[in-house]
């Protein structure tokens, strides 16, 4: 699954916003679905290693993520997205970030394979409408925090 946006702000700002779990509050759509929602950090302030643990109401479930790569000459950030509940799932997701005329070109794509419950779910659901608006949300949401 995957969502794209042009940002008009430059690389390095954009990257800065992604690349610390710190940041995410600031964007993530996810953020706000749970005003009780545990976080931990742990790890570096930003870039490989960063490590990122919630915990929160139905909706918000549980999981954590890990920088896996941040390579500013790439500006390809990869994520290892880790949910525990509402269903168990491995979620390598990428932000793949491109200096354009007037801003950055942003791809966030996540990947992975439904086993368990989540795969009969699935059969029955499409991740993209699911997952899909909460992407374009969170887009929206980067751009708005990017050129504040």
């Amino acid at each position: 699954m995957q969502r794209e946006a042009v940002i008009p702000a430059d690389i390095e700002r954009v990257h800065t916003l992604i690349n610390s779990f710190h940041k995410w509050s600031s964007w993530s759509p996810w953020e706000d679905v749970d005003p009780a929602m545990q976080r931990r950090f742990s790890g570096p302030e930003a870039g490989p290693d960063a490590h990122y643990e919630w915990e929160g109401n139905r909706k918000a479930g549980k999981g954590s993520m890990t920088i896996v790569a941040s390579a500013p000459q790439r500006i390809d950030l990869v994520i290892d997205f880790d949910f525990d509940k509402p269903f168990k799932a491995h979620n390598p997701t990428s932000f793949i970030l491109e200096p354009i005329d007037g801003g950055t070109h942003v791809r966030w794509v996540m990947t992975g394979k439904h086993t368990g419950m989540a795969a009969v779910v699935f059969k029955f659901m499409s991740m993209d409408k699911l997952i899909g608006p909460d992407f374009e949300r969170g887009l929206k949401r980067l751009e708005a925090a990017a050129v504040a």
